[in-house]
């Protein structure tokens, strides 16, 4: 075992604060990383304070990790020491059911390991995350990060990234489509740049009219302002193809009033408390309402591919590791454009 230091929950109730606990140590699959940035995710928030339940404490949040490879073991064949690597959202899976030989790890049928508050797939081992300041990761879920990237601003990609890329290509959404992306915060923001950069007409749905000038900036076309009913009634009926990235509680029937016939809702947030939904809010068009969880290892390394051939990265605001409570205080309340990021060396 290896001695590692970071930040944790030890309850519910209690600040994140530092904390020292231990990573295995690296077998010939393994590969260490020495954590150079760590985003801030809401969903931090939402397990560190049980609000989805089920939370294990102590608990080192983050999943949103970038850094340096430091040590691999005697198999490994991606990566070299001084590489730079990325960890998100998933750190194993059983490998052998349906869902894992079809890329698609986050759907594991016998359950996928999260890099933290979640279990080894020895189902008894508790995982720790990115608030930290190293990693030890099997290679294959270990992500090759492009030279090309700006390191800090990659880190929000391995989970606002391809949480919003994936619902996006799997639905193939293109040029000539119509979409609508609700809420401009981290997800919002690269729902937006994707959306944009695939060729689609972009609309943001927020319930704050400052946001117009950034939404326009980010590459959206138009701006609806979700408390207005009369821009509401407007946009009635005109998108093919909505993507919902709010994880507070909102309306979702007025949502899929905006969908044309046959148009698809996606939800990518998660309030939570479960959403009301009229069974003629979908049968008056044939309208489809689904939902989308992160994306496969394969397929997040082809979405940090897409990044650095497109310049696209996440527009983050750097803080210490010690203002970590300030900051979630900050994300409840939509102050930060568009993703906090922790700079390991303060740890």
């Amino acid at each position: 075992m290896i001695k590692a230091k970071g930040y944790a929950a030890l309850s519910k109730d209690t600040p994140v604060q530092a904390f020292t606990f231990e990573r295995r140590s690296p077998g010939p699959s393994d590969v260490v990383i020495e954590i150079q940035y760590c985003g801030v995710c809401h969903s931090d928030l939402h397990q560190v304070k049980d609000e989805w339940g089920h939370s294990i404490f102590p608990m080192v949040p983050g999943h949103e990790i970038v850094g340096k490879v430091v040590d691999i073991g005697s198999h490994v064949k991606r990566f070299k020491k001084g590489d730079s690597a990325g960890v998100g959202c998933m750190v194993d899976s059983c490998g052998h059911c349906q869902s894992c030989e079809s890329n698609l790890e986050q759907f594991c049928f016998n359950g996928m390991s999260g890099t933290y508050n979640s279990l080894e797939q020895d189902k008894k081992t508790p995982t720790q995350g990115g608030y930290s300041n190293f990693i030890v990761v099997t290679e294959k879920f270990c992500l090759n990060i492009s030279p090309k990237l700006d390191l800090k601003s990659t880190a929000p990609l391995l989970c606002a990234g391809i949480t919003t890329y994936s619902p996006l290509r799997h639905w193939n959404v293109t040029k000539g489509h119509r979409v609508a992306v609700v809420g401009l915060g981290g997800l919002g923001h690269m729902a937006v740049k994707f959306a944009a950069s695939f060729g689609a007409h972009v609309a943001v749905i927020t319930t704050s009219a400052n946001k117009k000038e950034d939404a326009l900036r980010l590459g959206a076309k138009d701006v609806i302002i979700s408390k207005d009913p009369a821009e509401m009634k407007k946009h009635a009926g005109s998108f093919d193809f909505i993507l919902d990235t709010v994880a507070a509680d909102h309306d979702l029937n007025a949502l899929l009033a905006l969908l044309k016939v046959d148009g698809k809702m996606v939800l990518v947030g998660a309030p939570d408390k479960p959403a009301a939904v009229s069974a003629f809010a979908l049968i008056g068009g044939r309208k489809t309402l689904a939902g989308s969880l992160i994306g496969g290892i394969k397929e997040t390394q082809e979405m940090l591919d897409y990044c650095a051939d497109h310049n696209i990265t996440s527009d983050v605001e750097m803080i210490p590791m010690n203002e970590i409570n300030t900051a979630y205080t900050r994300m409840v309340k939509g102050d930060v454009k568009y993703r906090f990021v922790i700079d390991m060396k303060t740890l």
